[in-house]
C-alpha cells in the first residue's frame, strides 16, 4: 500500500530528519577519534596502568604491591584505562562537535561568547584531573595506608584502584566547571552575581555535601574537592560580572538603534511654541492650551451658570449634526448597494444572454448611480453595441 505524502508534511518533517542525519554523523565523528586515540595508546596500556598507580604505589608500606583478583584483570584492565583515557583526551574534540551541532541556531553575540566558554571548560576539566592526581591522590592514599589496623596487610586490587581513581578523575574534572556553570546562570539571565553572593552559606555547605558523595568517606578528600569548588564559585562570581556589562552594553546599543517616532506636525509646533509663565499675558481661564504643561490657578475664571447652559446647547447640536450626517451616509451607501446590485445583475443577464434586460438596467445604473458607477454602465453599452 503506497501513502502519498502531502508538501506540506514533506516540508514539516525534512528538517527534523536532515538534524538527525547530521547528529548521527557527528556521534560517529566523535566514535571513531575515540577509537584512533585508543589505537594509540593500547600499546602502551601497561604503562599507562604504572604511571596512573603510582601515588598509591608510594603510598603501600615497604614490601606491598598491588594484586589481581581475576584472571583477565591483568588484560582487561589496562585495556580499559586506555579507553577511558581515550575519551577523556578526546574531550575537546567531542565538545567542539556538539558546538559545530547548535551553532547554526546561535546568534552572533551568542557565538563569541560559547568558543571561549568551550576552551576554558576543557581546560578546567583538564585541571581538574592534574589536581585530583598530583595533589590528592598522594593526600589520600598516604592517609589510607596509615590508617590500616595492625596486622592488615594493605594490597590493593588493581581493578578496584582503576574505578576509584577514575571515579576522582571525573569528580574533579567536574567540579572545577563549577566558574562555567555560574557564568552561564548569569549570562542566561536566571540569577545575578549579587543574588549568587547573598547565597554564598548555601554553596559553601552544598561544596562539602557534594564533596561527600563525590569522594571516598574520608575527611582529606572532601575537604580537597570542597575547597576548591569554593574558590572556583568565587571566581564564577568575578568574571560574570563582564557578561552582565556586556549584556547591558548590548541592550543600550539595540535600543539606541531603534529609530525614535518623527513627532506629529501639530506636536512640534506646539512644542515649538510653548508657552512660558511670562508669555502667558491676558490669557485667562479656557483660553489657556490645556496641552501646556502650565496652568496658573491665580488665573482661573470659572463659568457662570448662562455661560454652562450655552455650552451644552453647543455640545447637544453638534450631537444632533452627527446623527442626521450619519443617517444621510447611511442612505448614501444602501443607494450605493442598490446601484452596485444592479451591475453584478447586468453580468449575469450578459451571461445568460438577455442583452435587452441588461440594457434596461444599466440606463437605470445611469439615472441614479455616481460618476464612477456611471462610467462603468457607459463602458458595458459599448461593449454591448461592439457585440451587436
Amino acid at each position: 500500500m503506497s501513502v502519498n505524502a502531502s508538501p506540506e508534511n514533506t516540508t514539516q518533517e525534512q528538517p527534523l530528519v536532515s538534524h538527525l542525519i547530521e547528529l548521527r554523523d557527528r556521534v560517529l565523528r566523535m566514535v571513531l577519534v575515540v577509537l584512533a586515540i585508543f589505537l594509540v595508546l593500547f600499546p602502551f596500556a601497561n604503562d599507562l596502568y604504572t604511571a596512573i598507580a603510582g601515588p598509591m604505589r608510594e603510598a603501600l608500606p615497604v614490601g606491598s604491591t598491588m594484586i589481581s583478583t581475576k584472571p583477565i584483570d591483568p588484560f582487561l584492565i589496562p585495556f580499559k584505562l586506555s579507553l577511558q583515557l581515550a575519551i577523556f583526551i578526546a574531550v575537546p574534540f567531542i565538545l567542539y562537535q556538539f558546538w559545530a551541532f547548535v551553532a547554526p541556531g546561535l546568534y552572533k553575540h551568542e557565538k563569541k561568547l560559547v568558543i571561549p566558554l568551550l576552551i576554558s571548560s576543557t581546560l578546567l576539566f583538564y585541571l581538574g584531573m592534574a589536581f585530583a592526581y598530583f595533589v590528592v591522590f598522594p593526600l589520600v592514599f598516604t592517609f589510607l595506608a596509615s590508617t590500616a589496623p595492625e596486622g592488615v596487610e594493605v594490597a590493593t586490587d588493581m581493578g578496584s584502584y582503576l574505578d576509584f581513581v577514575m571515579t576522582l578523575f571525573f569528580a574533579f574534572g567536574v567540579a572545577f566547571e563549577v566558574p562555567i556553570a555560574t557564568i552561564i546562570l548569569v549570562w542566561m539571565g536566571i540569577t545575578t552575581p549579587e543574588k549568587l553572593r547573598q547565597k554564598r552559606p548555601y554553596v559553601i555547605v552544598g561544596a562539602f555535601v557534594v564533596g561527600m558523595f563525590l569522594t571516598p568517606p574520608d575527611i582529606i578528600s572532601q575537604t580537597l574537592l570542597a575547597l576548591p569548588m569554593w574558590v572556583l564559585f568565587e571566581l564564577g562570581i568575578i568574571f560574570s560580572k563582564g557578561f552582565v556589562r556586556s549584556r547591558e552594553e548590548r541592550q543600550e546599543a539595540d535600543s539606541e538603534s531603534v529609530d525614535e517616532p518623527t513627532p506629529a506636525p501639530a506636536a512640534a509646533a506646539s512644542s515649538a511654541t510653548a508657552t512660558t509663565p511670562e508669555d502667558l499675558g491676558e490669557m485667562v481661564g479656557s483660553d489657556i492650551d490645556p496641552a501646556k504643561d502650565y496652568v496658573d490657578p491665580d488665573r482661573f475664571v470659572p463659568l457662570t451658570d448662562d455661560e454652562m447652559e450655552a455650552e451644552l446647547d453647543a455640545i447637544e447640536a453638534e450631537d444632533d449634526d452627527d446623527e442626521e450626517f450619519a443617517e444621510e451616509d447611511a442612505d448614501d451607501d444602501s443607494e450605493t448597494d442598490v446601484i452596485q446590485a444592479k451591475l453584478e445583475a447586468v453580468q449575469l443577464l450578459r451571461k445568460a444572454g438577455k442583452v435587452s434586460e441588461a440594457r434596461d438596467l444599466l440606463y437605470e445604473v445611469l439615472e441614479s448611480g455616481n460618476a464612477d458607477q456611471r462610467n462603468v454602465a457607459r463602458n458595458i453599452l459599448s461593449q454591448l453595441d461592439s457585440d451587436d
